[in-house]
C-alpha cells in the first residue's frame, strides 16, 4: 500500500467513523440588505472528524475567509448552525462563546497575533491565563521544545524570525490540547523550508494527540500537507480532494479560477 492511499483510507474512515470536531450544517452569510446584499456562504453543509487535517481551498471571493470565521465562532452565520466539539454556537452568549473559543479552539493565522511586550512564554501562557487557568509549566516547557523554541522562551517576538514568531503562534494554539485548531493562511509570510516547517508542526497534534487542523490557504503545496483538501466557489462546496498532491490541488483551482472568471462575466 503506497503512501498516498494509506494517507486517503485513513481520512476516508476517520470521516466515516470519527464525531465532529467541526460541523456546520446549512450556514448561510449574508452581509448586507436588499439589493446590496452580498451572500457569502450559500448554505454550507460539512464535517471535520477529529483527527483529520483539512485545507479549504478556492479562487478570490469564494468566501474562505467567511467560512473560517464562522466555522471558529469569530463571526455568526445569518443562518443554519455551528458545532464546535458538539456544542451548538448559536445557544451561547458572547461570553460563554469567547469561553469555548479558549477553552476549545486553537487559533494561527498569518499575522503571528502575538503581543510584542510579552516574551515567548508569555504569549504562549496567554490565552490559559486569560481563561483562569493556571499554566502547567512542564507542559509549557514540552510544548516550546515540540516547537524548536525552547532555548527562547525569554526573547520577545521582535527579537524572533518570521518562521519563529509563527512557532510562538502554533505553541499558543496547542498548549491548551483545543479540540481543533484553524489556521488562516500560516505559511503566506514564510519562505519555502520555514513553510515546510510549519506545516509539518501542524500535522503533529492530528497525529499524535488526535486532534483537527482547518487551514484555509491559497497554496497548494501547503494544501498537499493535509489529508483533504475541501474547495469552496461563490459560496458553496465545489468538491475535494483526499490525500492531495499539490499538482492535482493546482490543476482543481485553474479549473475553480476559470469558472468562477465565466461566472462573473455572466453576471
Amino acid at each position: 500500500m503506497t503512501k498516498t492511499t494509506r494517507r486517503m483510507r485513513r481520512a476516508q474512515e476517520a470521516a466515516a467513523t470519527s464525531e465532529h470536531s467541526v460541523l456546520l450544517q446549512d450556514v448561510r452569510r449574508v452581509y448586507g440588505r436588499g439589493g446590496n446584499a452580498v451572500t457569502a456562504l450559500n448554505g454550507i453543509s460539512i464535517g471535520f472528524a477529529r483527527g483529520t487535517f483539512t485545507a479549504v481551498m478556492g479562487p478570490s471571493g469564494s468566501g474562505k475567509s467567511t467560512f473560517l470565521h464562522c466555522a471558529a465562532g469569530l463571526d455568526r452565520p445569518t443562518s443554519g448552525s455551528v458545532l464546535i466539539d458538539g456544542q451548538p454556537l448559536a445557544d451561547l452568549n458572547e461570553r460563554k462563546l469567547t469561553e469555548l473559543r479558549r477553552d476549545r479552539i486553537g487559533f494561527v493565522f498569518q499575522s503571528f497575533n502575538l503581543l510584542p511586550a510579552l516574551t515567548v512564554w508569555q504569549n504562549v501562557c496567554l490565552p490559559l491565563e486569560l481563561d483562569g487557568r493556571r499554566p502547567n509549566r512542564a507542559a509549557v516547557r514540552q510544548v516550546l521544545d515540540r516547537v524548536g523554541l525552547g532555548d527562547r522562551h525569554k526573547h520577545r517576538p521582535g527579537e524572533l524570525s518570521g518562521g519563529q514568531q509563527q512557532r510562538v503562534a502554533i505553541a499558543r494554539a496547542l498548549v491548551a490540547r483545543p479540540a481543533v485548531i484553524f489556521a488562516d493562511e500560516p505559511t503566506g509570510a514564510l519562505d519555502t523550508q520555514t513553510a515546510a516547517d510549519v506545516l509539518q508542526l501542524l500535522r503533529e497534534p492530528v497525529r499524535t494527540q488526535g486532534q483537527t487542523v482547518v487551514m484555509v490557504t491559497h497554496d497548494p503545496v501547503a494544501a498537499s500537507y493535509a489529508d483533504q483538501v475541501v474547495f469552496l466557489a461563490d459560496g458553496v462546496l465545489a468538491g475535494s480532494l483526499f490525500a492531495p498532491t499539490a499538482e492535482a490541488v493546482a490543476d482543481r483551482m485553474t479549473h475553480l479560477g476559470a469558472r468562477s472568471n465565466l461566472q462573473g462575466v455572466a453576471r
